[in-house]
């Protein structure tokens, strides 16, 4: 019984997905169904219960499944104590982030790591934020970056980032004179929003409450990019972190208007599934996003001409 047997066998029980779990390892979903078969024969017991719809392990398979992840785990830490030793930094990182981190905060760090440690492999997947954290607790991916992190019992949570919100409006808007906008000003406008299981639509409704604020999105959408082309185009006003529509303001395509009193951040988070072994690459890539962060104005001189790995298009 090899150690890569047990690691299909975690990813499978974590994933409950056999597609998923041959996803994760570069093989077939019948390999996958192979091992799990192997398994059961070498230990001579039913793992999976075949007679149920639903993905479900067997006294056995739970037992099997414990200790498989403790070996796991094991082993995971003594490769990294000897990547340690050696003072090695190399492997892959594998990053899940929201559209918005990606595109516009974690350029600049990546940039920086992999100049330091350019045999370390950084992959990077863009996702909607109940994915990202999906990803981290199946073990998909290493790292998970987002906004207004959440609190949930597996997961570690390391602070990265505080954006800055503010009032975007087309450059044509009447609240584009403003120098300052009070926030129940915005009764006065149609805003545009996120959906609302997006974290950051959530902060927002919950400011308007406090506020004692009625606002009725007129348009909403998953992600940052969508909400700046609407505003563009004079659909409405919106409130996004002053990073991600930077580069508009600069080309007069939308003013970005600071909301007068009380300062609004979106905070930013790394986050690792609890217990998981951090490789020496990942050590040192959670502290290049920790340690003396780029100012805004930086991360947006420093961001321009990267392409990170996986770089979509924005949607």
């Amino acid at each position: 019984m090899h150690i890569e047997n047990f690691k299909i066998f975690s990813d499978l029980v974590e994933s409950e997905s056999f597609s998923r779990a041959a996803k994760l390892n570069g093989i077939t979903q019948s390999a996958v169904s192979q091992q799990l078969r192997a398994m059961e024969k070498h230990f001579n017991v039913i793992i999976v219960d075949r007679s149920q719809k639903q993905f479900k392990l067997t006294r056995e398979g739970e037992k099997l499944y414990g200790s498989g992840r403790d070996i796991l785990h094991r082993y995971e830490k003594l490769q990294s104590e000897l990547q340690e030793m050696k003072k090695i930094i190399s492997g892959t990182i594998h990053i899940s982030t929201i559209y918005s981190i990606g595109l516009h905060e974690l350029p600049p760090y990546l940039k920086k790591f992999l100049h330091v440690f350019p045999s370390v492999n950084v992959r990077v997947e863009y996702r909607r934020s109940n994915l990202v954290y999906e990803d981290i607790l199946h073990n998909s991916v290493d790292l998970g970056l987002v906004a207004h992190p959440g609190k949930i019992r597996n997961l570690e949570v390391i602070p990265f980032l505080e954006d800055k919100l503010m009032l975007i409006c087309n450059t044509a808007h009447p609240a584009a004179e403003k120098q300052e906008i009070e926030l129940d000003e915005l009764s006065k406008f149609k805003f545009i929003s996120f959906d609302p299981d997006i974290p950051t639509r959530k902060a927002l409704d919950q400011i308007f409450r406090e506020a004692k604020l009625s606002i009725e999105p007129v348009m909403e959408f998953d992600n940052i990019e969508t909400v700046k082309r609407a505003v563009e185009i004079g659909a409405g006003v919106s409130i996004l972190p002053e990073i991600t529509v930077r580069q508009e303001v600069k080309q007069g395509l939308i003013k970005a208007i600071p909301i007068k009193g009380k300062q609004f951040t979106r905070p930013l988070a790394i986050i690792h599934r609890k217990g998981r072994v951090l490789t020496p690459a990942i050590k040192k890539f959670i502290t290049t996003l920790t340690e003396n962060p780029f100012s805004t104005v930086e991360l947006e001189s420093e961001k321009k001409g990267i392409n990170i790995p996986g770089d979509p298009l924005p949607v």
